[in-house]
């Protein structure tokens, strides 16, 4: 076998195109197979298909460039959850722009490593533009703004939690039970206290509650607000949380990393007011910004907020070099070997400018306000609230939860829809997270369609009987009544040490 091309320099194009396009048309071959919003049959029936279909991963003689790539590509787009489909809406899923995606292609040919100037001297520079004009967003009047690229929330908001124990030693953090999971697991990861949980009855933070909570613990405290819950997609009160923060000498984190690119939109911008009096801020592209995974950010109103990630190791950030003007990339990031992921996000950005960015953001938070009004119209449907970005919840009227789960899986199960599901006001809703902004309204009302179809269906079925239970032999004796425990009345008092969710 020939010595495989590679994909960058002068010949690496010419290699790649003929594989672009095999892979091109395995995209469209497996999409067709699978003709829907994800893979029918469940696990039981697309695991094996895809080991069928891909085995042996290592054989011993290569079955060539074409045909692993056509093999691959086909299966796995057969077995996947196309967030491009306007029925797979159950997460923070973005179905990503083409340009993108194209970006991202060239980046992998490229092959930059964030780590030091001399593995990427333009991949840097275009880098630490990029932070800069998109922490200049989030503070606009902050003389020195800027941010590190991320993998995500989860590892933006580490950084929170991280740097403020820097600051500050042992800090202890409060956040909403609506608060995202990764607040929780970082002090863990950190060796913090666990997080002092607030209630949000409402689906937001409670202020009184933490207002009280903010008198009664010894400082230093950091206070983590959402701007866009995964369960709901509300967004905290920014400007009041921001003042009691002042009030008792707290600093503020806010997560944005779901509603954080509503700046973009001049319609929809004014529900962040507050958001530049954070000490940090997440935000995450890769959900309401339409790129490949991953593309998230962490910024800060001050660049020399950011010099605890320092690090120095000779062969990447040698001290001469860094005297001698090489930049320094080694405290961009907990992570060494990283990817150029801000390409893709200034393509975006520059190929769309602000109109088209807040054009798409419109759209999507439009088609949200659609879905309600079709819910409300239906008179079978349950809609929780209005969405406050583009999170619908809804549940058949008059089922249980058990019912509401169960058609949710039947959904998956049969390959119609991928809707999530999250718990509000004591009960179990099913979840559309709408990200898509080619979703229509016949898109819409076919979903609904599906959903009511699929009630009818499995409300319909008998229910299962339970095994008969085996008498044992020996004396009869009298049956005793079932002990019946009545689930408990949620609590609205401040709690401390419960996880977040």
């Amino acid at each position: 076998m020939p010595t495989p091309p590679l994909a960058g320099g002068t010949a690496g194009p010419a290699a790649l195109r003929p594989l672009i396009d095999t892979v091109l048309t395995a995209l469209h071959d497996g999409a067709a197979l699978r003709n829907g919003p994800l893979p029918a049959g469940g696990p039981d029936t697309v695991t094996p298909r895809t080991r069928t279909a891909t085995h042996p991963l290592i054989p011993d003689h290569g079955t060539g460039a074409h045909h692993a790539l056509r093999s691959l590509v086909t299966a796995l787009t057969e077995g996947a959850a196309d967030p491009a489909h306007p029925h797979c809406a159950a997460h923070l899923h973005t179905p990503p722009l083409a340009l993108a995606a194209a970006a991202d292609l060239a980046a992998s040919a490229l092959n930059p490593s964030m780590d030091s100037w001399d593995q990427a001297p333009a991949a840097a520079a275009l880098e630490a533009d990029l932070t800069t004009a998109l922490a200049a967003e989030i503070y606009p009047h902050a003389p020195s703004p800027d941010a590190v690229i991320t993998t995500g929330g989860t590892e933006a908001n580490q950084l929170a939690l991280l740097l403020a124990r820097e600051r500050h030693g042992p800090v202890q953090t409060l956040c909403a039970t609506n608060a995202h999971h990764s607040i929780a697991r970082a002090a863990w990861l950190l060796g913090l206290p666990e997080p002092v949980t607030v209630p949000a009855p409402t689906g937001t933070l409670d202020l009184a509650a933490l207002d009280e909570a903010l008198t009664h613990l010894h400082r230093p405290l950091l206070v983590v607000a959402t701007a866009g819950t995964t369960d709901t997609g509300q967004i905290d009160p920014l400007d009041a949380i921001a003042d009691l923060c002042a009030t008792h000498g707290a600093e503020l984190h806010i997560d944005a990393a779901y509603g954080g690119p509503l700046l973009f939109s001049p319609t929809h911008r004014p529900l962040l007011h507050g958001l530049h009096r954070a000490r940090s801020v997440t935000l995450d592209l890769h959900k309401l910004g339409w790129q490949p995974a991953s593309a998230g950010l962490f910024a800060v109103p001050e660049r020399h907020h950011l010099s605890p990630l320092h690090h120095h190791a000779p062969y990447l950030n040698a001290d001469d070099d860094t005297e001698a003007g090489l930049p320094d990339l080694l405290g961009r990031s907990l992570r060494t070997t990283r990817r150029p992921d801000a390409l893709k996000i200034a393509v975006t950005l520059q190929a769309l400018g602000r109109t088209g960015l807040a054009d798409l953001i419109d759209r999507t938070l439009a088609t949200a306000h659609h879905l309600a009004d079709l819910i409300t119209k239906t008179p079978t449907l349950d809609l929780y609230d209005r969405p406050t970005i583009s999170t619908v919840l809804f549940r058949p009227t008059g089922t249980d939860d058990h019912t509401v789960a169960t058609l949710r899986r039947t959904l998956l199960n049969r390959g119609h829809a991928v809707l999530g599901r999250a718990h509000a006001e004591g009960r179990l809703w099913l979840k559309a997270t709408l990200l898509n902004p080619h979703t229509t309204p016949e898109d819409l009302q076919a979903l609904i369609d599906l959903v009511t179809a699929t009630t009818i269906d499995v409300t319909s079925r008998p229910a299962p009987q339970p095994a008969p239970t085996p008498t044992p032999a020996g004396p009869r004796t009298t049956p005793v009544a079932p002990h019946i425990t009545t689930p408990a009345t949620p609590t609205t008092s401040l709690t401390e040490g419960d996880t977040p969710r």
